[in-house]
Order: structure tokens, then C-alpha cells, then sequence
């Protein structure tokens, strides 16, 4: 038996202790998944529904208790642990309210007497997920894939073992059977020969672009669908004309809430150059005010990253542009786990903070002449998840949204999920959709029903 130790970024404290899943282990819970797929597939949506409903009740209730959970594994500011189960809750309700709408026949007319589209569960779905959002990120997943008549396995990344169990108690607590949601705790390996086991019917994965090439390798040569939600390098863009008094406040957490590791986060600053001063003068001042420290403290909005090599992965991206040019505005420090805000500007194309997504609290400002080189350089990025511009030249900003082939492109705010439209990337950024209509379809057989009476 292969034991493992979960330790608070913060503080180095010992969490919890778990003992690795031999693949016996790992093959008992798929079986179990098996054997009630039929009865869990035939359910009347009504009452799937009814379930999801509970999940989202508990939620609420075990909120400061999840929430305390994320800060001991993976370092997460306790407020903001708060309001990722909420909504977590909302994404239930929505998935709970609409999915019988969502899956419902689509009827196609045809020379047929009746023809349409069927929605029907495909089966037991494997998911990887990442760290960062250890709750949200399995629930837009679970919420729509169970409603929608399929059963579960969580592969969870190590360090939120803890958050991984949560979760697979809270389905069982809302009543849901046993083997409809389960936790493993996999390594890479096991996982790669799970993915080929017939049980398996399709993976998703949030996680690096390495990850997703190796899942969707091992899926494509099993014939297995898979979805990715990959990296982001999310530009935020700032036209001549944009509202800072209004807008600053919605630039700066973009790039620092979750301690600026969200794949969303906009992490590459793309300013006019016309407001260029104004902007990263009110900017550093903002940056400067966050309240850092123990994330168990509600005031805190910036903690730890959650683990110290990935500060160290992080410092090494800053100080090799800095190398190569960039000058430091603010922070570049560091201290264990820990890494301070910190702001870079002259920030050219070939830098690691411009090329590479920086996954922590670094803003790399990159000054444009024009409205026109600003969306060329936001373009410029092998990744394709989102985009945010900020400007009060809506009509102008309109024209431009099919120049970035990203997933999504906000304009006057931050690039962020919602139950009720579709998310994911392009490019390098993976491939599919989660959340709304288009989430809840991804794991469904829509099936082609022609009817002559």
C-alpha cells in the first residue's frame, strides 16, 4: 500500500494521510459504476433533478466547512472558498431547473411520419480534475453528466484528496445510489489503463496541455470521446477610451483572485498606449492595496500558491523575462509557498510571461500603439480560451470579437464561467464544452429516431 501526505501550503501542517488505490481497487469501483447504470440510466429525469437539488441544498449548508477544506489543501483564501461553493450551488440549480428542457427530444422535420433526436446517457465518465478549483470544477462536470444519466469516476489531483472525498460523500448524502459518483485516488498510470477498460465510455480532463495530450492520446487509440479544458493565457485588453475608475477594480481581480492561479485569469495586459500611465498607476495602486496573509482569515485575498514548486516554476518565468528585458514594477518575491504580487512592464512577444501562461500573481503589461496592434497582440497566443476588452466604444469592440479565435470574449468584464453558457477553448486550449446546453450534450448518444407509420 503506496500512503501519501496532504500539507497545508501555508503553514507546512500535516492535513490528512491517504493510502493510494491499488487497481483492484480501482476495477471494484468501476464495477460498481457498472451495475447500476441501467437502473441510474432508466431514472425518470424528475427525480435526477430532485437529487441535484439536494447536492445544491448541502452545498449551502456545508459551505464554511467545504470552504476550510480548500484553504488546508491547496492554500485557497477562505472568502473566496465561500463563494466557489456557491457556486457550485448555482450550477445545480441550474442543471436542476433546465435539463429536462435541455435533454428533451428535439423533433426534425423530415419526410418521416415522426423523426427527432434522442439525448441518452452514454455511460460510466471518467474525469480528471485539476487543484485550483477543487469543488467547481467537478461540479460543472458532475452536475449536467449525472443528469443527464451517466455515472462517474473523479481522478482528482493529490493534494485536494480531501476535497475529492467531500465530494463523493455529498452525492451520497443527497441520496444519490451508490456507485453513481466515486472518488479514486489514482496515479497517472492507472488512469492511463483505465481510460482503455470497455467500462469506460468518455474523459474529460482540466489540466496542463501535457496532461490533455497524453489523455486524449490513450482515449483516440481506445476510440473513447474526450473533452479538455486546457491552459489559458487570456489577454486583457485596454482600448484609449476604457472607464479605470469604473473597470480597475474588475482588471486587478481578473489576474489576482484564487492567488492568480486560474486558468481564465487575464495574465497578459495589453494597454493602448494613450492610457497607458493612467492605467498602471491605478493598477499598482489596487495591486499594492490587496490584503495578503493567512488565507484562513476572511479579509484575505491573497494566500499562498499551493505548492512551493509551482512559486518556484512561477519565479523562474519572471526572472527569465526580466533577463531578456522586463522590468519589475512590483514584488518578485518569494518565501516558500508564497509569491507576491507582482507586476511587470515593458513585456515584449518572445518573453516567458508573454509566450507561456503564468499561473500565479503576475500581471505582464505590454504597451500598443493603437486599438489595432492591441488585438493583434492579444491574438497572439497558441492558446485560445478567452478574452476581455475594456472600452466604452461598444460597436467598435463588437467588430472585433472574430479577430481573437478564443472560446469567449467579454467586453467591460472578466473572463468567467456561467451555468448558463457554453465554456471552453480553442488552439491549444483544448476542445469541447462545458456548462449550458452544449455541456449537458457532451456525454450523451444523440440518437437519430425515424418513425413511418
Amino acid at each position: 500500500m503506496e500512503n501519501y501526505k496532504i500539507t497545508n501550503p501555508y503553514n507546512g501542517a500535516v492535513v490528512n494521510t491517504y493510502t493510494k488505490d491499488t487497481y483492484a481497487d480501482i476495477e471494484a469501483k468501476l464495477k460498481k459504476a457498472l451495475t447500476i447504470e441501467d437502473s441510474w440510466a432508466n431514472m425518470e429525469i424528475e427525480d435526477r433533478c430532485t437529487l441535484l437539488t439536494n447536492v445544491a441544498e448541502l452545498l449551502i449548508e456545508r459551505k464554511e466547512e467545504y470552504a476550510e477544506l480548500m484553504t488546508q489543501e491547496m492554500g485557497k483564501p477562505y472568502a473566496q472558498g465561500i463563494s466557489e461553493i456557491e457556486k457550485c450551488a448555482w450550477a445545480c440549480d441550474f442543471y436542476a431547473h433546465n435539463a429536462e428542457d435541455l435533454l428533451a427530444d428535439e423533433v426534425i422535420d423530415t419526410d418521416a411520419d415522426e423523426s427527432f433526436i434522442s439525448h441518452d446517457p452514454l455511460g460510466c465518465i471518467l474525469a480528471v480534475m485539476p487543484w485550483n478549483y477543487p469543488f467547481w470544477q467537478v461540479i460543472r462536470f458532475a452536475a449536467p453528466t449525472l443528469t443527464a444519466g451517466n455515472t462517474a469516476l473523479l481522478k482528482h489531483a493529490q493534494n485536494v484528496t480531501g476535497c475529492s472525498l467531500a465530494i463523493e460523500q455529498l452525492f451520497l448524502d443527497a441520496g444519490y445510489p451508490e456507485g453513481c459518483f466515486q472518488s479514486l485516488k489514482a496515479g497517472h498510470e492507472e488512469i492511463e489503463k483505465l481510460i482503455a477498460d470497455d467500462g469506460i465510455k468518455a474523459v474529460t480532463l482540466t489540466g496542463s496541455e501535457k496532461a490533455g495530450k497524453s489523455i486524449a492520446g490513450t482515449a483516440g487509440k481506445n476510440l473513447k470521446k474526450s473533452v479538455l479544458e486546457l491552459g489559458g493565457n487570456n489577454a486583457c485588453i485596454v482600448w484609449e477610451d476604457a472607464d479605470l475608475d469604473q473597470y480597475i477594480d474588475t482588471m486587478v481581480t481578473a489576474r489576482m483572485q484564487n492567488t492568480g492561479q486560474s486558468c481564465i485569469a487575464a495574465k497578459r495586459f495589453i494597454v493602448c498606449e494613450d492610457i497607458y500611465d493612467s492605467f498602471l498607476e491605478k493598477f499598482t495602486a489596487k495591486v499594492k492595496s490587496l490584503k495578503g496573509g493567512d488565507p484562513m482569515n476572511e479579509e484575505t485575498f491573497i494566500g499562498v500558491m499551493a505548492r512551493e514548486d509551482l512559486a518556484e516554476e512561477l519565479q523562474k518565468q519572471v526572472n527569465d523575462s526580466i533577463k531578456q528585458g522586463a522590468n519589475v514594477v512590483l514584488g518578485n518575491m518569494r518565501n516558500g509557498a508564497y509569491f507576491s504580487p507582482t507586476i511587470l512592464t515593458e513585456v515584449t512577444t518572445d518573453m516567458p510571461v508573454f509566450k507561456e501562461e503564468t499561473f500565479g500573481p503576475v500581471a505582464a503589461i505590454t504597451k500598443a500603439k493603437n486599438r489595432e496592434e492591441a488585438i493583434a497582440l492579444a491574438a497572439n497566443s497558441r492558446l485560445g480560451l478567452g478574452s476581455m476588452l475594456f472600452t466604452e466604444d461598444i460597436d467598435a469592440a463588437m467588430n472585433t470579437i472574430s479577430n481573437i479565435p478564443d472560446g469567449a470574449f467579454f467586453i467591460n468584464d472578466m473572463v468567467k464561467s456561467d451555468p448558463r453558457l457554453p465554456f471552453g477553448g480553442t488552439k491549444a486550449s483544448g476542445y469541447g464544452r462545458e456548462l449550458s446546453r452544449e455541456g449537458i450534450l457532451e456525454f450523451v448518444n444523440k440518437k437519430t429516431v425515424y418513425i413511418k407509420k
